[in-house]
């Protein structure tokens, strides 16, 4: 019994020191003024707010590549450099387009799908544009007006989500083309205007439906007061006017960033943690109160981006017994864009990454946390919250599942491959104050963040891959997640 009694004790006092020591490798590398000089040069007024494309951009490019560089981070197995090219089309709306509707002008458009037209005649009035609304109906060729959402709901929420059932009635139809009616307020209508009317950027290898439709068009309207769809609701055909010019597509190349450590397990090191954050943000906008313009994104996704480099750090100089691939992502903030591209052309076998450990913010309103989109959705839940804890934190899970959190950022299109991939963001309790302060702001600036607390976070990020990265346990989806059957395939399990 004192023997076995002994033996416990022992074999407590080893896991502990174990602790203790990989806690030590972290103090050692990650540095208050280092994450400063990394925040402070990324969210830089002179890189005009890091958007995709830019000059700027591959300025940031360049210093991630070369801080890799600098920690002895071995390059992009593919290429030999720091750099995954990644293949964009930027696409310009139309430079001229007019609506009138019963001989009146309408000022206000947005622009969801562009091809050249030029047309005058009649529109068919179409209820909702449902599938009930076209029985009976020889709609080949029409230009179709209806209202926005469905009977229950009119407003922009349910309009832009039923947008896609609405494409593809129409085009079952042999519709020419749609115009909704969208009643809303101005300030709502100013997102939609940036949303739709300003450039956007695809992936160049993206199967684009939009290519294939050689005439189809689709506008929204603004009807603010809803007096054009109670003037239409007694007619059938109504005389219109359309015409839009083409839309311009031009190529754009950017990059992901790419480095790679070696793991020191003969067997774990063919087991791969993916530590990746996005480095762009989006560039010049609207002028704030101050007439700000420069979007600078200290919080999204600085922050972001300078926990993997902590990380890069870290392991280059203490590598772990599974191996690490650093991935920064370009264009994520115009529709996760760098990760997909990634996904579909990987450095290294999808099957051998076990884990994407992803960081990415809008803010925080509490530093007494880290919160973990995601967290019990895997089983390295306690290696993350046991990485926390050892720095003065508590780690969450998602506290405003309402906001879709886990499929807004690079990490879901790992887990859509079946890799668990939660995203590790600053303290929030809710997704507002101060979080929307900042959020996609001109004032997120570096000036404006808590060092001491971000020494913390980054801190408890590079433990818990740390820890993740060590357990003689493969991490996985909890039973039952929804990606879960996903990973069994991408396994094999």
């Amino acid at each position: 019994m004192k023997k076995t009694t002994l033996l416990v004790l022992l074999i407590l006092i080893n896991s502990s020191l174990f602790s203790q020591t990989e806690k030590e490798k972290v103090l050692n590398t990650v540095d208050k003024n280092q994450i400063e000089g990394h925040i402070y040069f990324l969210s830089d007024d002179l890189l005009k707010g890091r958007a995709t494309g830019s000059p700027e951009n591959k300025i940031a490019a360049s210093y991630l590549a070369n801080t890799f560089r600098g920690y002895g981070v071995l390059p992009n197995p593919k290429t030999g450099n720091y750099y995954q090219e990644v293949n964009l089309e930027k696409i310009t709306p139309p430079s001229q387009s007019s609506i009138s509707i019963n001989n009146k002008v309408l000022e206000k458009l947005a622009i969801l799908k562009a091809n050249p037209i030029d047309f005058n005649g009649n529109a068919i009035h179409l209820g909702f544009g449902l599938e009930s609304d076209y029985k009976g109906k020889e709609l080949s060729n029409k230009i179709i007006i209806i209202k926005a959402g469905n009977s229950e709901n009119q407003d922009v929420r349910t309009a832009f989500r039923m947008r896609k059932e609405k494409i593809e009635l129409a085009k079952q139809h042999k519709v020419l083309g749609i115009i909704e009616l969208i009643n809303t307020n101005e300030q709502t209508w100013g997102y939609i205007d940036h949303n739709f009317n300003a450039d956007k950027i695809i992936v160049a290898t993206k199967e684009d439906s939009e290519k294939k439709e050689s005439n189809f068009v689709y506008t929204w309207v603004l009807d603010e007061d809803g007096n054009i769809g109670t003037d239409l609701e007694s007619i059938n055909e109504v005389p219109i006017s359309l015409m839009m010019s083409a839309e311009i597509t031009t190529p754009v190349i950017s990059q992901n960033v790419i480095g790679v450590v070696e793991g020191s397990d003969p067997q774990l090191k063919n087991e791969y943690i993916i530590y990746s954050a996005h480095y762009d943000h989006v560039g010049i906008g609207t002028a704030d109160k101050t007439g700000d313009t420069i979007y600078n994104g200290a919080r999204d996704n600085a922050v972001g981006t300078t926990t993997v480099l902590s990380m890069a750090e870290n392991l280059a100089k203490y590598p772990t017994k599974r191996s690490a691939l650093f991935i920064l992502f370009t264009g994520e903030e115009k529709g996760l864009l760098g990760s997909e591209f990634y996904v579909e052309n990987p450095v290294l076998p999808l099957h051998q990454m076990v884990y994407c450990f992803n960081s990415d913010n809008g803010g925080y309103n509490d530093t007494s946390l880290a919160t973990i989109i995601g967290l019990e959705r895997t089983t390295a839940s306690k290696n993350i919250k046991d990485a926390a804890i050892a720095f003065g934190l508590t780690a969450i899970d998602d506290p405003a599942p309402e906001q879709g959190l886990f499929e807004r950022s690079d990490n879901v299109h790992f887990a859509k491959k079946g890799i668990p991939a939660p995203t590790f963001s600053m303290g929030f309790t809710s997704f507002d104050g101060e979080v929307t302060k900042y959020y996609h702001q001109p004032g997120d600036e570096a000036i404006t963040l808590d060092y001491d607390y971000l020494l913390k976070f980054f801190q408890a990020y590079v433990l818990s891959g740390r820890n993740i990265a060590n357990d003689p346990n493969t991490p996985f989806w909890v039973s039952g997640d929804k990606y879960e059957e996903k990973g069994k395939a991408l396994y094999n399990n």
